[in-house]
This record gives structure tokens, C-alpha cells and sequence, in this order.
């Protein structure tokens, strides 16, 4: 089961890369107007060397962890600046937290998208309202997790999540940066999607839509 588990996660990465270099251009517009105009460019090399590295992986005698931590890896090898190691940071906390499960469910669902959003927390020191990327992934972990604890289905769980997700990012806009390159702009960062959320956003559908459909079939 463990290596079904790897394999959906390994797909699912390539997932993620293939949808945000769809989005690049428009990542890469919103950062020019409240950041270093490079945010498309910097999450499709991250995720491209995560691809990269998730290749040469012995699927055979992977688990679960082990993407995760490959992913860590690839990705902070290939990004500087603050999105390498809050994204490193998560996919380690993924790691560990799908040590916990033994089949590709909701649960499973529900734990990847708290590690990520606690591990993004906890290596930013950010909360809610600072108009970050955590604007889009706290409340999609919250609303998967309220959706699993009344029975939801995972096609449900991965829906509300991105609902919550996309409305967080949108909420951005009504926000005046306090993190992040973007916090030295004050109010002139008001009235503009912060890109770190825009592109957590596409993540959170992506795996979402991953899941929902590896367990239909």
C-alpha cells in the first residue's frame, strides 16, 4: 500500500509542476506589481527539480516519506530566497505525517494539507492576515479538516478545501503586506493578490483534483 501511496504522490508532483507552469506568466505578472517580478519563474524551477529528482527514485522500494523528503530536497536545492525553505519545510512535515497512513483517502488527503500549512507556518512565523501564502493554506487545511470530521467524501474534502483556498488568496487583495518583500510597500500593497497565495492556490487544486480522481478509478 505504501508504494501505491508513493506512486500517487509522485503523480501528483508532476501534477502541480504541470499546472503551475500553465499559470507562470501570470504568477510572474502579479509578483512585478508588489514583488521581484520572479515568482512564476521560481516555483516552476522548484517544482521542475522536484520532477527532476522524483525520476531517479527506485519506485519499487519508495514510500511515501521518502517523496516527500526527496521533494524537500529538490526543491530547496533549486529555489533561494524565502519560498525554498517554507516549501522545504512543508513537504518535510509531509513526510512526516504520512507515515501515519496506510491507504489514499481522505485522511490521507486531510493530513497533507495540514503539514503543509503548519510547516509553512511554523518556518515563516506567519499567521493569517499578513498576506501570504498562508492566507490560501490555512483555511484550505481548516476546511478540509471540518469536511472529513462530518464524513465528507474525498471529491467533497478536496472541493471545500479549494473553495477555501481560493478565497484566501483572493482576500489578499483587501490586505496590506506585513511579510515578505511585499511588506515594504505598505498600503501600496493594497488592491493586489499577493503571488505566494495565487500560487498556493493552484497547488491546493491540483493536489485536490490528484486525489479526487486517483480514487475514482
Amino acid at each position: 500500500m505504501s508504494r501505491n501511496q508513493a506512486r500517487e504522490l509522485v503523480s501528483m508532483f508532476y501534477a502541480i509542476s504541470e499546472a503551475i507552469e500553465a499559470e507562470r506568466g501570470s504568477l510572474t505578472r502579479l509578483d512585478g506589481v508588489i514583488g521581484d517580478a520572479d515568482h512564476g519563474i521560481t516555483m516552476s524551477t522548484g517544482f521542475l527539480a522536484v520532477n527532476s529528482a522524483l525520476s531517479k527514485l527506485d519506485m519499487e522500494n519508495c514510500t511515501p516519506s521518502d517523496v516527500f523528503f526527496t521533494a524537500a530536497n529538490a526543491f530547496l536545492n533549486a529555489v533561494g530566497a524565502s519560498t525554498g525553505p517554507l516549501y522545504a519545510t512543508a513537504f518535510l512535515c509531509a513526510a512526516t505525517a504520512v507515515r501515519q497512513h496506510d491507504c489514499v483517502d481522505g485522511r490521507f488527503l486531510c493530513s497533507i494539507f495540514a503539514a503543509i500549512a503548519e510547516g509553512i507556518r511554523e518556518r515563516g512565523k506567519g499567521a493569517r492576515g499578513d498576506k501570504t501564502m498562508l492566507d490560501a493554506w490555512l483555511p484550505a487545511a481548516e476546511a478540509a479538516h471540518a469536511a472529513y470530521e462530518r464524513g465528507a467524501s474525498v471529491d467533497q474534502i478536496a472541493r471545500e478545501a479549494a473553495e477555501a483556498g481560493a478565497a484566501g488568496a483572493a482576500a489578499t487583495r483587501a490586505m496590506i503586506a506585513s511579510k515578505g518583500r511585499a511588506a515594504r510597500l505598505g498600503e501600496r500593497s493594497l488592491g493586489h493578490i499577493d503571488p505566494g497565495a495565487a500560487s498556493a492556490r493552484i497547488i491546493i487544486e491540483t493536489i485536490g483534483v490528484h486525489f479526487k480522481k486517483s480514487i475514482q478509478q
